[in-house]
């Protein structure tokens, strides 16, 4: 399909009196809310706890384990995730996928409070598994539920709610820790408060409509049945891993998740318990803003669709370069002469800004992946 044909086909909506009307309870502004609660919930909630620099803990060792762990975990739940699906359907997932957070949570609870590590990994693996799910079931809903003229619209209203865990996250321990001037761990305390907003999960997922019941401006009924059999599912999911379309984006969803794996550990090795909770405060804020730019900008169809993508792609992958060889330069130096920052250090606001930029690139990197995954799935071209 050509850029001009997706132009008119898909992404111009038509006057309000050629629209349908819906119910509230069953649009997909309702239904985006859901899930962005859900995400609130979820993963939300963990990157809270991650944003404050090792989960928290004074050292980023054990913590870094416990996420390789989880991510590993990850893929291969989301691998078989489809044939899940085929059993429980969408709604299910999804629901299945918020589970496993609260025990992580617990496990930073105790590890920070006790001492006890068995529990933190214990839950990295639940998480993990019940995690892989939630991002393909989410992903699936965030991409087939909107209509397709408030798409990057929905996108950027569904992550902002991903990032409102990490902003409230940061703002509970800034209020708890900000006269902590030194290196270490933060208050036990604000486990508990994670905890709890991370079992609400599975309950928000219920008020989720199923695919059969949403009701759409363009009148199209939206279809996430998963109708083959599980084993044929897979081996289309093992084939699509080596379609053109995957393998062109590969490395650059390499680049953009790679940095989730960095910004934090940064955060824990150069700053005070007080600096690394205004990072996950401000950080949140700052990439809520640029990611929703972002999805208004990428839903302006009297711009060409060539022009949106081309130009986000360039803007996203020149700013990460400059943010990386920045992170580069610093970390460099930090290695050399291993400071602890606080906000009234001098340097401090060359070294905490790079990791607000690295959350804002984060943010960004990962809604404009959504945004051109339905391209990716089918033959639209930017040409």
């Amino acid at each position: 399909m050509t850029d001009t044909a997706a132009h008119n086909e898909t992404e111009t909506a038509p006057p309000k009196d050629q629209q349908f009307p819906v119910k509230w309870y069953r649009s997909t502004f309702y239904n985006m809310t859901v899930l962005g609660l859900c995400n609130f919930a979820a993963p939300g909630i963990w990157g809270a706890m991650n944003s404050l620099g090792a989960g928290g803990a004074a050292s980023p060792h054990l913590v870094n384990t416990a996420n390789a762990l989880t991510f590993c975990l990850m893929v291969v739940s989301c691998y078989f995730s489809s044939a899940l699906v085929h059993y429980i359907g969408i709604k299910g997932a999804l629901i299945f996928g918020t589970i496993g957070y609260a025990p992580y949570a617990a496990g930073l609870y105790t590890n920070n409070r006790f001492g006890t590590e068995w529990l933190m990994l214990f839950g990295a693996a639940l998480c993990g598994i019940s995690a892989g799910v939630f991002w393909m079931a989410e992903a699936a809903i965030a991409i087939a539920y909107p209509e397709p003229w408030n798409r990057g619209k929905a996108l950027g209203y569904w992550l902002t709610y991903r990032l409102s865990g990490q902003i409230l996250g940061g703002a509970i321990n800034l209020g708890l820790n900000a006269d902590r001037d030194e290196a270490g761990k933060v208050s036990y305390t604000v486990f508990l408060i994670f905890i709890a907003l991370q079992a609400t999960g599975p309950l928000v997922g219920l008020l989720l409509n199923s695919p059969s019941k949403v009701e759409r401006k363009d009148g199209k009924k939206v279809s996430l049945a998963i109708l083959q059999n599980p084993w044929w599912e897979i081996k289309e999911t093992t084939r699509l891993f080596f379609s053109k379309n995957f393998l062109l984006l590969l490395l650059f969803i390499g680049q953009a998740v790679f940095a989730e794996a960095v910004f934090f550990t940064y955060l824990a090795l150069w700053f005070t318990v007080r600096s690394r909770a205004l990072g996950s405060f401000l950080s949140g804020i700052v990439a809520v803003t640029a990611g929703n730019i972002l999805g208004n900008w990428l839903d302006r169809t009297r711009f060409s669709l060539k022009l949106r993508a081309r130009s986000s792609f360039w803007t996203i992958v020149t700013l990460q370069g400059a943010w990386w060889i920045w992170a580069t330069v610093l970390v460099t130096r930090f290695h050399h002469t291993r400071p602890t920052y606080d906000w009234s250090s001098p340097g401090f606001g060359s070294a905490f800004a790079v990791f607000v930029f690295l959350t804002l690139g984060f943010q960004l990197n990962y809604l404009f992946l959504y945004g051109i995954s339905p391209a990716t799935a089918t033959p639209v071209r930017f040409a």
